[in-house]
């Protein structure tokens, strides 16, 4: 999954953004409004950790411009030193999915990513069953029948990102963008996308048939369940 880390405080962005690398996340930069404003315009993504206090403007702002962009579904986890009610209640009724005050634990917040992310996909547990294969979000493994299928890193995030989007067509653009990160830096004449999806179906398929798993031509892929 892609994040984008709006955090002026670097030490404390670099530490967030070693620690969800480690888990598998893929991660972007900002580190004042202007920066924010342009990476947010140009690609969507799956957490926006955000500070309110931003050299060149509010956070307040930056988080009311994105939810004046249609059909954006980016989750956004407010990260801040104030600890004042009315500013939590403020960000809340303004659209963010959580608030976490400063300091915070690391391992607390990857626990609010891993509820917002059940909530979202109406999942009970952090597990996801489809046709045999299990998917655990949260220790980055794939089974079946009890039995781990060995995948990177990569191949993870995209049956992952194409499980949470089930029965929806997602296109390789919109696949790489949240696998890969900023699609600026992605060269899109490259087949990189459909070798790493072969790679993902030629080891799902030595366990069961995976007819469920389509290519949708000339746009990208999709899961049915």
């Amino acid at each position: 999954m892609n994040i984008l880390i709006v955090e002026d405080e670097k030490t404390l962005g670099l530490e967030i953004a070693e620690f969800l690398g480690k888990e598998g996340y893929t991660i972007e930069h900002a580190w004042k409004k202007s920066s924010a404003e342009e990476k947010i315009f140009v690609n969507t993504y799956d957490f926006i950790l955000l500070d309110l206090s931003l050299p060149g403007g509010d956070g307040f702002e930056l988080l009311h411009q994105l939810k004046k962009m249609p059909g954006r579904e980016d989750a956004v986890i407010i990260l801040t030193a104030r600890g004042d009610v009315d500013d939590r209640i403020k960000g809340l009724e303004a659209g963010a999915d959580d608030y976490l005050p400063k300091p915070f634990s690391l391992t607390e917040l990857l626990a609010r990513m891993h509820a917002i992310i059940r909530r979202k996909h109406k999942l009970v547990m952090n597990e996801v069953n489809v046709h045999g294969f299990t998917l655990d979000i949260k220790n980055h493994k794939v089974s079946f029948d009890g039995e781990r299928i060995n995948l990177t890193n990569k191949e993870f995030e995209i049956f992952n990102y194409l499980i949470l989007s089930k029965n929806r067509v997602i296109s390789r653009v919109n696949l790489t963008e949240h696998v890969w990160g900023d699609i600026l830096e992605v060269n899109s004449d490259s087949n990189f996308v459909d070798v790493h999806v072969k790679n993902l179906r030629k080891k799902l398929a030595a366990h069961a048939t995976i007819d469920w798993f389509e290519t949708v031509r000339s746009i990208g892929y999709r899961i049915n369940f």
